[in-house]
């Protein structure tokens, strides 16, 4: 039987270097990150996290922030390796001087060894005390001319178990009567369509029967109106994969959620699904499916 074996990356380096921009991402890449936890606590943490099967990627977070116990952080990394408790793998973030005092007058803040004294000279301060950690790193990242999505990019190329980048598109119709779904990307309104609901044999059924969906799809003017708004979709999406989107939500709406919006979503979800991964979804479906 092969046990899969525990992973623990160790993140720091310079403040305002892109640790929080590594957090998230390292959390999308299935990491447990925990931040900010005092180097003396890591070999306890560490063996509470092997005696758990919940967790096989694990990212610690340990920085300046926690300065009076920063210099144990070599000899507890030493610690766990010559005791073969683990082999950690250290990623350092780091960024010029100049980019560093930009970044932290925008968001007004102080390194950690700046508190009382000049800014330049508290990042020099910090870089000093880091030169042992920073020589010891497996990989060191330089953010000085990275934007959140190139930093992201990075981390994904060195610690993603998949390289393929999966990107999806969930297609979901609704009535706008009861409400706009908040998690939409995307919001087209199709109640300028012909309406089966003033169609006395149309009106009790959903997009989901098939003389619904022709009735909404046959017209003309959602014919027109559909290529030219699947062509803007054809246009539009891979610049949303370009920016690193991953799940692209298309809400579809009508009146009601019961005829047109959901003829609509379905048409699309079987064009866009010639190309892309889709699902689909229907919100009020459930208030007009006869029992």
């Amino acid at each position: 039987m092969n046990v899969r074996k525990k992973q623990l990356l160790i993140v720091t380096g310079m403040s305002g270097a892109g640790k929080t921009v590594t957090v998230k991402s390292l959390e999308d890449l299935g990491y447990f990150v925990v931040d900010n936890l005092p180097p003396e606590l890591l070999s306890s943490f560490w063996e509470l996290i092997n005696s758990s099967n919940d967790f096989d990627k694990v990212a610690v977070v340990i920085d300046l922030r926690v300065k009076s116990f920063y210099k144990d952080l070599v000899v507890e990394i030493n610690s766990l390796e010559d005791n073969s408790k683990a082999h950690a793998t250290i990623l350092f973030l780091d960024a010029s001087d100049d980019v560093l005092v930009s970044r932290y007058k925008e968001t007004r803040r102080l390194p950690p060894l700046a508190q009382s004294g000049r800014l330049l000279d508290g990042i020099k301060k910090e870089r000093e005390a880091l030169e042992s950690i920073k020589n010891l790193s497996n990989y060191i990242i330089d953010t000085s001319k990275l934007t959140a999505k190139d930093l992201k990019e990075q981390l994904v190329k060195k610690f993603s178990d998949d390289q393929t980048h999966v990107f999806s598109i969930e297609v979901m119709s609704f009535g706008f009567k009861y409400g706009i779904p908040i998690d939409a990307d995307i919001v087209i309104d199709v109640r300028f369509l012909p309406n089966p609901f003033y169609i006395p044999q149309l009106k009790p059924f959903t997009g989901l029967d098939r003389k619904v969906f022709d009735y909404v799809m046959e017209k003309e003017q959602t014919q027109i109106f559909y290529h030219k708004f699947l062509d803007m979709l054809f246009t539009a999406i891979p610049g949303y994969i370009e920016e690193g989107k991953e799940k692209l939500t298309i809400a579809v709406g009508c009146t009601g959620g019961q005829h047109r919006s959901v003829s609509i979503a379905i048409q699309l979800a079987k064009d866009l699904s010639k190309k892309y991964p889709v699902d689909i979804s229907h919100r009020e479906i459930s208030r007009y499916i006869r029992k």
